[in-house]
């Protein structure tokens, strides 16, 4: 059977700089089907859902529904939910969890302070705290948005479950069902495409170490998708595995070209030329969709690194 992501993966489509874009990702656990617009098609009250995500636009924030691997039973009756924040800009990584039984109590967060990385709100609001348990895989299997999320997301969500990998959850969306499976890591937000099970354990355990695994690494959420490929290209060039060791200081230019300046903690700089071009030949973007399309790709022309005089006027 040809899918979408079947035929990216045998065009040999790059999956760099295709994450979906978030400073925080916001997770309300939701039990129950989920519909294509999971915030207002699901199990979750439609009205809260319009209002979360009018409250979230234009803030830096994602909010996204969880459920644990397996059934999805809804008994229909209050139950207490697990929340999550995570803020992925270097220099202010945190995950933070709370609980509660009544999801509404979202309304009350300062969303905007939120997306700039200040997790205050959400400890008042909620109760929250550092969480102190193991990375969150966070894999997408709402296949009412794409069928491949389902045939391939949902096997590798129980695989995770299966074998113990304890921060393992469902998510709605990621983004680029035709690189399903599709995965983000959290607290780090990084993304990740044609994701298999001993591969996410390796991110997993990178990530508990502190570093990124690059293979298969869709990008940051927390950067735009020229500065996601620049900063993957970086880390290759420098042999730079350290989760928190770069960050994105400037992005110049606009479609189809783009400079990117991305920075080390040590104080070495890099300028990386990215250009946007169609991926060919036309395919389809999703399934479900007739129309073949040629979405847009990104490719790191070159990384130049900077000498101190050049960084410091950058």
């Amino acid at each position: 059977m040809s899918t979408c992501s079947t035929v990216s993966h045998d065009l040999d489509e790059p999956v760099s700089g295709t994450a979906a874009t978030a400073r925080t990702w916001l997770l309300l656990e939701q039990p129950g089907p989920w519909g294509a617009s999971a915030l207002t098609s699901s199990h979750l009250d439609p009205v809260l859902g319009r209002a979360l995500e009018a409250a979230a636009q234009d803030t830096g924030v994602r909010v996204a529904l969880i459920r644990r691997p397996g059934r999805h039973a809804d008994s229909g009756t209050p139950t207490t939910r697990q929340i999550y924040a995570a803020h992925g800009l270097p220099g202010n990584v945190w995950l933070r969890s709370a609980t509660t039984r009544e999801p509404q109590d979202l309304l009350g967060l300062d969303f905007a302070a939120l997306g700039k990385g200040d997790p205050t709100g959400f400890d008042t609001v909620l109760g929250g705290r550092p969480h102190t348990g193991s990375p969150l895989a966070l894999v997408c299997t709402n296949g009412k948005r794409d069928r491949c999320c389902a045939l391939l997301g949902r096997p590798l969500a129980a695989e995770l479950a299966a074998s113990g990998v304890e921060g393992a959850w469902e998510v709605t969306h990621l983004g680029g069902h035709r690189f399903s499976p599709t995965l983000l890591v959290l607290p780090y937000g990084y993304a990740y495409g044609r994701a298999e099970a001993h591969t996410v354990k390796q991110v997993l355990h990178s990530v508990q170490e502190g570093r990124i695994v690059v293979e298969g690494c869709r990008g940051n959420s927390a950067w735009e998708r020229p500065a996601q490929a620049a900063e993957l290209a970086v880390r290759t060039t420098a042999g730079e595995y350290t989760a928190d060791a770069l960050t994105v200081v400037r992005t110049d230019g606009a479609a189809p070209q783009w400079e990117v300046t991305v920075a080390h903690t040590d104080g070495r700089h890099w300028r990386v030329l990215v250009a946007q071009s169609a991926s060919l030949p036309p395919r389809p973007e999703s399934c479900g969709v007739s129309l073949l399309g040629s979405p847009a790709r990104l490719d790191v022309v070159a990384v130049r690194e900077l000498g101190a005089s050049t960084a410091s006027a950058s």
